[in-house]
């Protein structure tokens, strides 16, 4: 029933229970963006429509080192990845199609615009790329609607189930979007925050550069949250420089500029210094670790998860639990959240938020609360040799487990 969701509005629970979930705050600033964002304080004039020289040549050399080559002329930057996500959907306009589970904000930016938009089912072994079988049967079925595919979003580094997904299946993905027409913005904000380094990570726009965006909302794995900025690379094509235009005329119609000290401050982040290098594989093993934890947590609880991967985030199917969730007056997704952000005292946003069935109780964990409740305590996990062997660690993950043993 993915394709059949066209026009079909959803009924709004409101916003409390509907709305998009709060982002995680993540670890403290890195004291060296810090000084920068305070050095340039006194600069109160906003970057240009799409930022300025200065940031755009910053992401060009981000995504150079990447394997993503082109100038700054092919990028832009927006205060967050919510407003440059709407003006691509907007500057391609047609209908548009995205995995099912997705981040939470992509369905109500398409609604938002008035374009229909359908969820695709992923595979078995990973969230972000839509099957590519189901994906061409969705194009065929719209199609046959009378409908306009084409955009398809997508995330190799997945929010929100933590997974990466393997090159083949990437490729499989791209070539049968491509070949159907549709233009394909990758979303790889949580590229930099890989569990593993023997994890194989295969951008889109290197398979398909004439027909990928790729956009980064820096809050992934370079700035705080409460510094809003994100960057799109456009492929180096006409076509693509007049989509680009297009963007530029959306963000200023929007006044979606960049502040220019977080614009400095995101500039010395994406040069990715010693310091910001540090800072991410220290982020990245501890949170490989505060994963593992939750999700063998999750297991012995006797729900499903696939093993995270990356990211801040897993994601839980708490269906076999389902008569004992029912016993607490617990039948969906919306009650899911309610009863678990109650029992974990943190946000636990139900599938619901990212496209799932509501009558599934899938949710979304975070494991930014498990870390520590202060900055200093985030800090000290953060340097720790053995981090779940803290004490507010280690608390935090016995009430977390805890929570989810009562349903057994």
């Amino acid at each position: 029933m993915h394709w059949s969701e066209r026009k079909q509005p959803r009924e709004d629970h409101g916003p409390v229970r509907y709305g998009p979930p709060a982002p995680d705050p993540g670890l403290p600033a890195l004291p060296e963006l810090a000084d920068v964002l305070a050095a340039a304080a006194a600069r109160t004039v906003p970057e240009p429509p799409g930022g300025g020289t200065i940031l755009r040549e910053a992401a060009c050399a981000y995504w150079q080192r990447r394997g993503l080559h082109g100038g700054p002329q092919d990028i832009a930057a927006a205060p967050g990845a919510q407003p440059l996500l709407l003006a691509l959907i907007a500057a391609y306009g047609g209908d548009v199609l995205m995995p099912r589970p997705c981040p939470a904000t992509w369905m109500p930016q398409a609604r938002l615009l008035g374009l229909p938009a359908y969820h695709v089912p992923t595979p078995a072994e990973c969230g972000g790329i839509p099957d590519p079988y189901a994906l061409l049967e969705t194009v065929r079925r719209v199609r046959a609607e009378g409908g306009r595919p084409r955009l398809l979003l997508i995330s190799v580094v997945d929010d929100p189930t933590a997974t990466v997904a393997p090159p083949e299946l990437v490729r499989e993905a791209c070539e049968a979007a491509v070949a159907e027409g549709l233009h394909i913005v990758s979303d790889e904000t949580w590229r930099d925050t890989l569990h593993r380094h023997d994890t194989v990570l295969l951008s889109p726009a290197e398979m398909c550069p004439d027909d990928v965006t790729v956009i980064s909302d820096l809050a992934g794995a370079l700035t705080p949250s409460a510094w809003p900025v994100a960057v799109a690379r456009f492929p180096a094509t006409a076509r693509a420089a007049s989509r680009r235009a297009r963007v530029l005329d959306i963000l200023t119609a929007l006044g979606a500029f960049v502040a220019e000290p977080v614009a400095r401050a995101a500039a010395r982040a994406l040069h990715e210094p010693e310091a910001v290098t540090e800072r991410i594989r220290q982020a990245a093993g501890l949170q490989a670790q505060v994963a593992s934890a939750a999700h063998r947590a999750v297991l012995t609880a006797g729900a499903l998860a696939r093993p995270p991967q990356a990211g801040r985030h897993l994601y839980a199917d708490l269906g076999p639990l389902r008569t004992r969730l029912a016993a607490r007056g617990v039948t969906d997704s919306m009650e899911l959240e309610e009863y678990l952000t109650r029992r974990l005292g943190a946000p636990a946003p139900g599938g619901h938020r990212f496209g799932d069935e509501l009558g599934a109780l899938r949710v979304r964990l975070s494991t930014g609360p498990l870390l520590g409740s202060t900055p200093e305590e985030q800090m000290e996990s953060l340097t720790a040799v053995e981090p779940l062997k803290l004490p507010h660690v280690a608390q935090a993950l016995s009430m977390f487990a805890a929570a989810l043993d009562e349903l057994r």
